[in-house]
């Protein structure tokens, strides 16, 4: 299997995952949302430097040598940008839980349609990534599709902007950080989040839930949904261009969508099917070039082992 098609895979599977997030989340539905943030990254804090410091302590040892041993002039850009990822995940993640619970969430779900056009957009703008008509007419496709799902006053579309603008460019910053190892890296984002999010806690006064059940939600919605997906998407960025991993993350709400309709029974209309449906096919034309040749080795392989 050739590493764009592993990666190509690591980004599926990454946002499949995460179109799944709603149904652990509703079980936690009654604790605020600084709460479940606040949790969320402590637990997975915790998990991840448990099995780093288990498993990557080597690499670890490496990877603080490589940032010891960098010139200092590039050592500075180099923390400088390890900052701003984690800065703009943790932006992300409480923009998003803030949008669901004082916008709305029409907005929350549109942050997450127009996130990829940003990515794609800013891929080919900033890191000059390869476009060709084929990603154009991808690219046309979604945006069509958002079009039509587009609904909502100004402020809700500008906070699904302000909401999707943190993803997109955490991607582009991870694609530009290649020095460290991918788990090494994702311990020091889940720092830097836990830092920032600790002063809003303690100056809201919350309390730590002590419910046994709330805290095992909270250890599957660290693991599965947390540092499983996060690792995968950031591991997809070693194979493939942000552009492409941003445009993947359209299978997030059509999952959302799905579940939505058949877990949570919640309705559906023709036009936001249809709005969805264009969605998988942006996905397709997008990355036709690793699905085509995927198909024909595939093809070959099978044509080979009859003979």
């Amino acid at each position: 299997m050739s590493l764009k098609l592993k990666c190509f895979l690591a980004a599926l599977s990454a946002n499949i995952i995460w179109g799944f997030v709603a149904v652990p989340i509703r079980f936690v539905q009654n604790y605020q949302a600084e709460q479940i943030l606040f949790s969320r990254i402590l637990a997975s804090l915790i998990i991840c430097w448990v099995f780093i410091i288990s498993f990557q302590r080597k690499q670890l040892r490496i990877d603080i040598n490589t940032l010891i041993f960098t010139p200092k002039s590039e050592r500075k850009n180099l923390l400088l940008l390890l900052l701003t990822s984690g800065i703009l995940i943790t932006f992300n993640w409480y923009a998003f839980i803030y949008v669901i619970n004082n916008v709305s969430l029409n907005s929350a779900a549109f942050a997450y349609m127009i996130c990829p056009l940003i990515t794609a957009l800013s891929g080919f703008i900033i890191l000059k990534e390869d476009i060709n008509n084929q990603k154009i007419v991808g690219i046309i496709i979604a945006l069509i599709s958002v079009l039509i799902l587009a609904t909502g006053s100004l402020n809700e579309v500008l906070w699904s902007i302000i909401t999707a603008s943190f993803y997109a460019f955490y991607l582009i910053v991870q694609r530009v950080i290649k020095a460290f190892n991918k788990i090494n890296m994702l311990g020091l984002q889940l720092i830097i989040a836990f830092t920032l999010i600790l002063p809003l806690y303690l100056n809201l006064g919350l309390s730590i839930p002590s419910s046994l059940d709330f805290w095992f939600d909270i250890i599957v919605i660290a693991v599965l949904f947390t540092l499983v997906p996060l690792f995968l998407s950031l591991y997809a960025l070693e194979g493939l261009p942000s552009s492409t991993v941003g445009i993947i993350i359209y299978i997030n709400p059509v999952i959302a969508f799905g579940v939505a309709y058949l877990y949570f029974q919640e309705g559906i209309t023709i036009i936001q099917a249809l709005a969805y449906l264009l969605l998988v096919f942006a996905v397709i034309i997008f990355n036709w070039k690793i699905l085509s040749g995927t198909i024909r080795k595939l093809a070959s392989r099978e044509a080979t082992d009859f003979e």
